[in-house]
């Protein structure tokens, strides 16, 4: 997995460089301009008390007074200042959070708006083997929390962070001016501050990306306990996940307060220590550079105060930066996600799913021709496989576990690609054509079918949103679960829960064969759709299966043998190799693995 790093927080914002440069700027400009508040009131200071003004000012006050042909006085002079102070305080009111807030946030929302449709977009185009190393709590928890860090992020590093450096510059500027003594030392105490805070904050930085992940693996387990709360109550291991979830708090919240909290309350203590040792040492300077002449009344009052903004300015500096640090490495492993390699046959997710888009059309013809796949090295799963099935045939794939049937119908369905060989559909090598298309001419009813929270008419829908009511109709009729719906209070509209929780095994197996075939597709496929239901639910899906046979090209995958007995070729796996091929009566007849098979399950013993 690729790396992320700090250039990829720069990149999630370069859509909006031209707004972000307008809004830093006008914010760091009203911070400066900020300053000149404190400048004007030293200098009505030294009117009051009689003391000269700055001589760019008296220039100024000057022009101003010949301007408007009136005499340069202390009545003009104040008037200056206080209309200085004016607009520079009440005037700039309304107009600064439009100039700066709204645009921090406004760039911020609308970059989570689009990475968070990328983030989708990754989530439908990664591998499934990246889903079985991976669960979902982990997934969203890692999406939503990178999403949030720099969501939030922006309007402080944008909005208070780079403002307040361009203000600590414009206090070395002012202070320059009036005494460069004074402001060379303050020059050094910042950039020795900042200098050992950063230092401080990369070792502890380090220590919340370790915490990070371990969270995550902690989220991650909490998650698992929520999916398999079933399992957890009929083994009765609630105090087990319980003890267990403890101690990873535990350890984290040891982590937390003796590691990073403890080391931020040290930074924050020696930091503050130092700051008030400078501001004392500037005051001592400023004062003995007013008692020697060297500074008005006016100049004394604003160092001083200049300098107390200045210095107050590191702590919101400080904070910003910790924040950002804390935030920093789930925002690089959010980034890290992105990063994860796409499947091999990315579907192209700008196209539209309609009828005009679905050209694809099939007769159903399959053939695989010297097939040979391996998910790892030397460990070969399928090997040369040839097996031709002719359109609207029913053909069946059994074998003991591990033997390739399921892998056969993912490389079918273009999950992966052979490493030799050749799958093709009505002659055309499937590799050859657009995947998103090629497989809405396929559909699967799974083991464990696939619910969505909501209604049932969203799921009979959930792959062809246009379908009329006559066809869910029809092809609940096929599938049989007409019996189940008229039962069901509120009909196709009734909610079937948290993956389809209120619905019963052999109601969600009728649910997906009613899916599948509303799609009309080319190619059907039957993956264990019987293997885990009782012998009543087994018997109704065998039923709405057979309703099925001969109207398309249909491929079942199955353990019980009772399901594919009027397959019109049976097909045996055994090691990853086709070593049987027949109908039903023809394979009993030949002392193979099928009738072996056959003869276990006639007697009631249970498939290896």
């Amino acid at each position: 997995m690729e790396s992320a790093k700090f250039q990829d927080i720069l990149n999630y914002f370069r859509p909006y460089w031209k707004p972000s440069i307008f809004s830093i700027a006008a914010s760091s400009i009203y911070e400066i301009i900020d300053l000149v508040v404190p400048y004007a009131i030293g200098q009505i200071l030294n009117i009051l008390s009689g003391q000269p003004l700055d001589k760019p000012l008296i220039g100024v006050i000057a022009t101003f007074a010949k301007t408007i042909n009136y005499p340069v006085s202390k009545p003009l002079s104040l008037g200056v200042l206080l209309s200085l102070i004016f607009v520079i305080t009440v005037l700039r009111a309304p107009t600064q959070p439009w100039l700066t807030s709204w645009f921090h946030w406004d760039i911020a929302l609308t970059a989570r708006r689009e990475q968070s449709q990328k983030a989708i977009e990754k989530i439908l185009t990664l591998p499934l083997e990246f889903y079985d190393e991976n669960n979902p709590g982990r997934i969203a928890a890692r999406v939503a929390k990178g999403l949030l860090n720099h969501t939030f992020s922006y309007p402080e590093i944008a909005g208070q962070l780079i403002p307040k450096f361009f203000r600590l510059c414009g206090i070395f500027v002012f202070i320059w001016f009036v005494e460069w003594r004074i402001a060379i030392l303050y020059l050094i105490s910042f950039i020795a501050i900042l200098t050992y805070t950063m230092t401080k904050l990369k070792r502890i930085v380090w220590h919340d990306n370790r915490l990070d992940k371990y969270i995550e693996d902690t989220e991650s387990r909490t998650s698992e306990i929520v999916t398999n709360i079933k399992t957890v109550k009929a083994f009765a291991t609630e105090t087990q996940e319980l003890k267990r979830q403890k101690q990873r708090l535990a350890r984290e919240l040891t982590v937390v307060i003796q590691r990073i909290h403890k080391s931020y309350v040290k930074l924050a203590t020696l930091r503050r220590t130092v700051v008030e040792c400078c501001l004392f040492t500037i005051l001592g300077l400023t004062l003995a550079a007013t008692l020697n002449g060297k500074i008005s009344l006016g100049q004394f009052i604003m160092t001083l105060t200049l300098s107390s903004m200045a210095y107050s300015e590191l702590e919101p500096i400080s904070i910003v930066s910790e924040i950002f640090a804390r935030r920093y490495p789930s925002m690089l492993r959010y980034h890290e996600f992105l990063k994860q390699k796409d499947e091999i046959d990315k579907v192209e997710l700008l196209e539209v799913s309609n009828e005009e888009d679905a050209a694809y059309q099939f007769t159903g013809k399959v053939e695989l021709s010297h097939v040979s796949f391996e998910y790892e090295a030397n460990r070969r799963v399928l090997d040369d496989i040839n097996l031709l099935i002719e359109p609207y045939q029913t053909v069946a794939l059994v074998g003991r576990s591990g033997s390739g049937k399921s892998t056969l119908v993912k490389l079918l369905l273009r999950y992966f690609k052979p490493q030799s060989g050749q799958i093709l559909i009505d002659g055309q090598d499937i590799s050859t054509l657009n995947v998103g298309k090629y497989r809405r001419r396929l559909a699967i009813v799974h083991q464990e079918v696939d619910v969505f929270n909501g209604t049932l008419l969203d799921n009979l829908k959930y792959g062809k949103l246009n379908a009329s009511f006559e066809q869910i109709e029809q092809a609940c009729k096929i599938a049989r679960l007409d019996e189940v719906i008229q039962h069901l209070s509120d009909g196709y509209y009734t909610m079937v829960g948290e993956r389809g929780v209120r619905l019963s095994g052999g109601q969600r197996q009728r649910l997906g064969i009613a899916r599948a075939l509303l799609v009309e597709p080319d190619v059907l496929i039957f993956d264990e759709a019987t293997s885990s239901l009782d012998y009543e639910s087994e018997r109704s899906i065998q039923m709405a299966m057979r309703s099925v046979l001969g109207t398309r090209t249909t491929i079942i995958i199955a353990h019980r043998l009772s399901t594919v007995r009027e397959a019109d070729k049976i097909v045996v796996l055994d090691q990853g190799k086709i070593v049987e091929v027949g109908s039903h009566d023809e394979l009993l007849q030949q002392e193979g693995i099928y009738r072996r098979l056959h003869s276990l399950q006639e007697t009631g013993e249970l498939l290896s």
